[in-house]
């Protein structure tokens, strides 16, 4: 389902400003960015207008913040990496050069299942794909699913989930961000639908963490008017907010919270001791490897 920030049938109007006015605006990019990353166009943008850098239009987000983010990755003026898009990318399998490469590569990347011991299993949602990259942060980390349903999940999707739910056969804790609005709220209402439907006899715990009226109002977040042609606006009271407008680091740190409520500390100790042994072993079998060769 596609999704647009704005609702506004007029045409796009570049913002004309002078060059120190430009100028201004880039170091402030410089500054959001230093101070957080990686961030999407449009939580760079939602950071400008609270700083007042910027107006709330549609014309400012794509004319003026997504040309000059382009203008500054390609000038070197920020790197690539602060920006977050995960909206693309490649798929190939992985190959290796030989057989020692590929026991160096899992020599450092080799983690214990961090969750198969623990009492529950734990999943973040997310409506927006290109906020992946900002929530991959705390996701990687602990070894959580990050699943992303880019709008309406499709049933198949729907279905792979409950399959993996019901199979991890404990308590299921699903945490979900998404836009404040009529679609948004909705979306919430029928991924959980669809994942008890499909997983019955599973114990599912689903929570809407973000964006909630609570939010809007503590974080004072920008609004949006709603879309009155969303079929799904009657009986939606205000404006929308869209979940790129809670900060970067507030978002992880929701998601951290989210996790972090569900490890028990004793068993995570276990879990890195046994994972620091079998690293250890690895260690030996490719310098067994090296001194054979």
């Amino acid at each position: 389902m596609s999704r647009t920030a704005f609702n506004r049938p007029s045409p796009i109007k570049r913002v004309r400003r002078s060059k120190a006015e430009m100028e201004t605006i880039r170091n402030a990019v410089c500054e959001v960015l230093k101070a957080d990353n990686p961030m999407t166009v449009r939580q760079v943008f939602y950071q400008l207008v609270g700083l007042r850098v910027v107006d709330k239009t549609e014309a400012e987000y794509k004319t003026t913040v997504g040309r000059l983010l382009v203008e500054m990755r390609k000038d070197g003026e920020i790197p690539f990496g602060w920006i977050a898009d995960n909206t693309r990318w490649m798929r190939k399998p992985r190959t290796y050069s030989s057989l020692r490469g590929m026991l160096e590569l899992t020599k450092k990347t080799y983690r214990r299942a961090l969750w198969d011991d623990q009492g529950a299993y734990v999943e973040i949602w997310l409506e927006k794909d290109a906020l992946a990259g900002v929530l991959m942060q705390e996701t990687r980390e602990w070894d959580v699913p990050l699943m992303v349903t880019r709008g309406y999940p499709s049933v198949s999707y729907l279905h792979e989930a409950a399959m993996a739910i019901r199979q991890e056969a404990k308590p299921s804790f699903l945490y979900y961000f998404g836009d404040h609005d009529p679609s948004g709220r909705d979306i919430t209402r029928a991924t959980e639908k669809g994942l008890r439907e499909f997983a019955p006899d599973a114990e599912i715990q689903f929570e809407r963490v973000a964006v909630t009226a609570e939010q809007i109002r503590a974080l004072r977040l920008p609004t949006r008017p709603t879309k009155t042609t969303d079929s799904r606006s009657k009986g939606f009271a205000g404006e929308s907010v869209e979940v790129d407008a809670i900060p970067a680091a507030t978002l992880r740190a929701m998601a951290r919270s989210c996790i972090e409520r569900h490890i028990d500390p004793e068993t995570l100790r276990r879990t890195e001791m046994v994972e620091a042994e079998e690293r250890a072993t690895l260690d030996r079998i490719v310098a067994n490897l090296g001194a054979r060769s």
